[in-house]
């Protein structure tokens, strides 16, 4: 099940986040958790397994469009299609809109086939 992000989450997330390759320093966690509680057209996602919160989904609204700028699966879990079906539930979420992926999301939203790649072509 994805919940929207809430502060009371705030350190879950950023351990999921700091799996991502640009997230590492606390400095940069806290940085991207300010924009994810600031800006609307940012929205944070947790999948939650049970009782465990096993994956975030980070997503940058547009008009026509949104950007999956994070994308992260708790080591333990992964190989289990969480992540795949992140994107699935961002996509129904939002039928109307295209999915794009940054340079370090595009790769694994290639492989769920709904994507395109941020500055490319169309």
């Amino acid at each position: 099940m994805l919940i929207r992000y809430k502060k009371t989450y705030e350190k879950i997330a950023m351990g999921l986040l700091s799996y991502m390759p640009d997230e590492q320093s606390v400095k940069a966690l806290q940085e991207t958790i300010n924009e994810y509680e600031t800006i609307d057209s940012w929205q944070l996602f947790l999948r939650r397994e049970e009782d465990d919160v096993v994956g975030l989904i980070g997503i940058q609204l547009s008009d026509e469009a949104y950007t999956i700028q994070h994308l992260s699966v708790n080591p333990s879990f992964r190989g289990e299609g969480i992540g795949m079906e992140m994107v699935k539930r961002i996509h129904e979420l939002y039928p109307d809109k295209r999915c794009i992926g940054t340079e370090v999301t595009a790769a694994f939203l290639e492989k769920c086939m709904i994507s395109e790649k941020e500055g490319a072509d169309d």
